[in-house]
């Protein structure tokens, strides 16, 4: 197989509250598509936006949940106070912050806010990541 990754696909609770956040609040490009799916183009891979029971039947699998899902998804940018500014930003609209930006014990400085379902979103600085 070869090695990439083409979409992440997140199971929303309210698909025009979550498009508005990813187009207003994240300032991410959506992509023509039909109502029952929002797709934005983040480079080489595709976010897509689609209700969470109609992406659950899809997979056969029980659309409720609790708790840490074990994955975040991750922005990274090109400072540190980069990371401040647009945590700033994101806090003006409104959007919960889980962690506020510190130093990483990898060497890189992050915090970390939630989307409107509860995704866990990284904003990071990584001094060793070539694709900020």
């Amino acid at each position: 197989m070869e090695p990439r990754l083409s979409f992440v696909t997140l199971g929303v609770s309210n698909l025009e509250r979550s498009v508005r956040f990813y187009e207003k609040v994240l300032r991410f490009p959506r992509l023509p598509s039909s109502p029952s799916i929002a797709f934005f183009e983040l480079g080489k891979t595709w976010l897509s936006l689609y209700p969470r029971e109609s992406l659950a039947a899809d997979v056969g699998v029980a659309a409720e949940s609790t708790g840490f899902l074990g994955f975040t998804l991750a922005h990274n940018v090109h400072s540190a106070k980069e990371v401040d500014l647009l945590m700033k930003e994101l806090e003006a609209a409104g959007t919960k912050i889980v962690k506020q930006p510190k130093t990483a014990d990898w060497g890189g400085y992050s915090g970390y806010f939630e989307d409107p379902d509860g995704f866990l979103w990284e904003v990071a600085y990584n001094p060793h990541f070539p694709h900020a």
